[in-house]
């Protein structure tokens, strides 16, 4: 190595920390597992067309990419692959054999990832010396990181990673006395300097990258915890830059080299990806032109006119994908309306909710808190009999979990208590809808905090962490009128409900991973009931009629949350006298809803479709049920415009659904905010299931059976290394070799006029640059133009699906798209 470009005079701090930085980009970020939240491992790759990302992050971190074999046969086999768009897919990359013939060259995903505690490094040496540095480096990370979990803290927390690991390394003897671990420094920037000095300028983001690509469930949450300053962080904080200081001293102790790799020569086509390119994007293009089709179908049968009847109430539920299926057996019980929003209902908040210890983001991770939103007590009686239940519920509780984890009284209490615990064991593994009975029973007796609390919506002249406590009437105006803009809303329901979700589950670990993404992997009732509080403010109300929304005064809102694994909807707060029956005939249309939705869930499941509720009540009360529901799995589309284009479709639970009216947003923007957020928070959903179902063992989890969970933030394979950044295999796959979850990018169809859509992308360059780069899909189907579709290519220009009719109805002339060359 030449001496040339090495240090001599020490290293400027912000040239290190540029280039942490840098080297943090490849690295996506995770969330603790009690918030999970879904996002792409590949983010730090977005700015690269797929193909070549999906090739870099496999050279950094050993992922697969696409499908296998295997994978693309089934779906070609059960026709989920439209044999000519394949043909043609195929032909476009310069192959015409025949493609059976051709997917024999694609990967089987056989031996794809690396097992558990083995390494691709042939040289065994350096190998073992690595796995060294990993152990203990993870062994003082689960202690630092542990976010409630263990019973005996890691001392020094509050110092700060670095110094903590400072303070206590001389005390571990399995960190070698030699190197610059054996004495280290009194900064990280100093310790990582010191490591560095060898090697020239030039490799130090290399080596950055490759150290922080090693253990990239670690530092992905990291990368996530420094960034948000949340409560964990302030009181413990990490960075990065401690992170790597450690790390490196680790490697110079036990003599690991860090010399980059040289990486693969220059990227250049690898026949094996391109084939597997073909098929899955002439798998994609078969899923989508029936969607596409369908609404192109609907938009020229239906035209512009909707529907004109009034609905006996108007339901608002999140854009997820298992809203779908609730929706339209909802639809099928009565003339009711059902619609499309955010889960997060348009209110950027942070919730402190009664019963809980610290507040908790309740909005997408890509937008900031705005609000702190509290639950405070209205009613003493229900409050003290609320307070006196569950203090003896957490008590006995509290004295079992630590009878359990304490080692002195572990043993003791098996003895003691075996047999009864044996029992209850016993009884949630055979008779789980018996136990959720009793505990329903139990649960019944302790009022719910909504049921005495009301939330500090209006706004207060404090401050919490930062955030103003409540909203402004300006605020509330303007997020009330921004729901009804976005959704397109020109007609009024008498009832109005917001209806957020959440899941049930026992024993699991991922259970937030199937709570509300929009709420940060926490449940959105909360988000509701604010929304519906600021549409029943009648100041609020005089402002919206003010701002031209028609808002009759018999107009009632109410909030509630849809239990996604059991379809359970219920409803919250009081309604007038005049309302009641409306309500009454509401709640009985939603249990006759929820009984047709959970039989199709469940069969879904391979479970009796005529056991549905009862089925999928044992599932959310059985503590070894290992997939209580499909969550996501299956996302493929996301359909921007009005419900009518839908609603007679059923889209199996595929389809993230936003509701859209164009020609009530003539400047575009409610249409660029839908792309700027819900369509950027759907790529994320839709990725991160992508790549745990391409590669489980590297994107992914593994199976839920070998999971240990490690300090409430995260799970690993085995008893220790590096945190598992995705989905588990039960929620991705109905058997070994049969995945349940299709895994394909995501199809965005909006129903709109192209130049409309053109105006409300010039200004997302984050979302041009997923498009541009083949992340998601998008296509148009106009309404100006014959309801013709066209399909977003790339640099703003759009590829015409079908040719213009050869007489053109009698309309104002609209501008032609920019087309792309054939």
């Amino acid at each position: 190595m030449s001496s040339e470009s090495t240090i001599e005079d020490g290293i400027d701090d912000a040239t290190i920390e540029d280039g942490i930085d840098d080297a943090a980009a490849t690295v996506g970020s995770v969330w603790p597992i009690h918030s999970f939240v879904t996002a792409n491992p590949l983010s730090g790759f977005e700015d690269m067309p797929f193909g070549e990302a999906v090739t870099q992050a496999a050279d950094l971190l050993g992922g697969r990419g696409y499908p296998s074999r295997e994978t693309f046969r089934a779906a070609l086999d059960d026709g989920r692959i439209d044999p000519e768009t394949l043909e043609s897919e195929l032909a476009d990359r310069g192959y015409d054999a025949d493609p059976e013939t051709l997917l024999e060259r694609v990967d089987t995903g056989v031996g794809s990832a690396v097992p558990d505690g083995e390494s691709e490094t042939p040289d065994d040496e350096t190998d073992t010396d690595a796995e060294e540095v990993d152990r203990v480096l993870t062994k003082w990370l689960s202690a630092f990181l542990d976010e409630g979990h263990a019973a005996w803290s890691m001392p020094n927390r509050g110092d700060g990673f670095y110094a903590a690991f400072r303070e206590m390394a001389p005390h571990d003897d399995e960190i070698p006395d030699s190197g610059v671990v054996a004495s280290l420094p009194e900064t990280p920037i100093e310790a990582i300097e010191a490591v560095l000095e060898p090697y020239p300028e030039g490799q130090w983001v290399p080596v950055f990258e490759e150290q922080l690509a090693a253990l990239p469930g670690w530092t992905g949450l990291i990368k996530q915890r420094a960034g948000d300053e949340g409560a964990w962080q302030s009181a413990h904080p990490i960075t990065l830059a401690e992170y790597l200081a450690v790390r490196l001293a680790l490697c110079d102790g036990f003599d690991v080299d860090i010399e980059p790799s040289t990486g693969p020569d220059t990227p250049g086509s690898d026949p094996t990806d391109e084939i597997a390119e073909a098929f899955l994007s002439a798998w994609e293009a078969s899923y989508r032109s029936e969607v596409v089709e369908h609404v192109a179908s609907e938009s020229r049968e239906r035209g512009e006119s909707g529907s004109s009847e009034r609905p006996d109430a108007q339901l608002v539920f999140c854009i997820d994908t298992r809203s779908e299926v609730i929706r339209r057996h909802i639809e099928a019980t009565g003339e009711y309306d059902t619609h499309g929003y955010a889960g997060f209902f348009g209110v950027p908040m942070e919730y402190q909710g009664y019963d809980a210890e610290v507040p908790v983001d309740a909005c997408p991770p890509i937008l900031d808190a705005q609000h702190r939103v509290s639950e405070v007590p209205t009613d003493r009686d229900t409050q003290e009999r609320h307070d006196r239940l569950s203090s003896v519920r957490e008590v006995a509780g509290g004295v079992v979990k630590k009878l359990k984890t304490n080692p002195a009284s572990a043993f003791g209490f098996v003895e003691n208590a075996g047999s009864g615990y044996g029992l209850a064991l016993a009884a949630r593994t055979l008779v789980p809808g018996r136990v959720r009975d009793l505990l329903d029973t139990a649960d019944d007796a302790v009022p719910d905090a909504h049921e005495f609390c009301d939330q500090i919506v209006q706004h207060q002249h404090t401050h919490a962490d930062g955030l103003p406590v409540g909203l402004t009437h300006e605020e509330k105006v303007e997020y009330a009128a921004t729901a009804f803009e976005l959704m397109g809303w020109t007609e009024f329901g008498r009832l109005v409900a917001f209806v957020g979700h959440a899941s049930e589950t026992t024993n699991n670990p991922y259970d937030s991973s199937l709570d509300c993404g929009a709420c940060a992997g926490n449940p959105g009732g909360p988000n509701a009931r604010v929304l519906a509080a600021i549409c029943a403010d009648p100041d609020v109300k005089a402002a919206l009629r003010e701002r031209g929304f028609d808002l009759p005064d018999d107009t009632v809102f109410i909030a509630g949350e849809h239990n996604t694994t059991t379809d359970e909807i219920e409803l919250y707060g009081e309604v007038p006298e005049s309302h009641a029956d409306d309500l009454d005939r509401l709640r009985a249309d939603l249990d006759e809803a929820r009984g047709n939705a959970a039989a199709e869930r469940v069969e879904s499941m391979g479970g009796d479709a005529s056991e549905g509720v009862d089925d999928a009540e044992r599932r959310a009360a059985d503590w070894a049920e290992t997939r209580p529901e499909w969550g996501l799995a299956g996302n493929a589309g996301f359909v921007v415009g009005p419900r009518e284009l839908t609603s007679d479709l059923d889209l199996d639970g595929r389809a993230f659904l936003h509701s859209y009216d164009w020609s009530t947003d003539p400047d575009g923007d409610a249409l660029g905010a839908i792309f700027a957020g819900p369509m950027v928070v759907t790529q994320w959903i839709n990725a991160q299931y992508y790549f745990s179902t391409v590669d489980n063992a590297v994107y992914g989890s593994g199976s839920k059976v070998t999971q240990n969970p490690v300090g409430n933030v995260g799970v690993y394979q085995g008893n220790g290394g590096d945190l598992m950044t995705g989905l588990p295999l039960q929620s991705l796959m109905a058997a070994d070799d049969d995945p349940y979850h299709q895994p394909l990018r995501l199809s965005t169809v909006v129903h709109a006029p192209v130049e409309q859509v053109t105006d409300a992308l010039a200004d997302q360059e984050e979302v041009t640059r997923l498009l541009d780069n083949d992340w998601l899909s998008l296509t148009v189907v106009d309404p100006t133009q014959d309801h013709r579709a066209f399909e977003y290519e790339r640099d703003m220009e759009w590829q015409p699906l079908s040719e213009p009719p050869a007489t053109e109805p009698e309309r104002p002339a609209a501008p032609e798209p920019a087309v792309a060359d054939d």
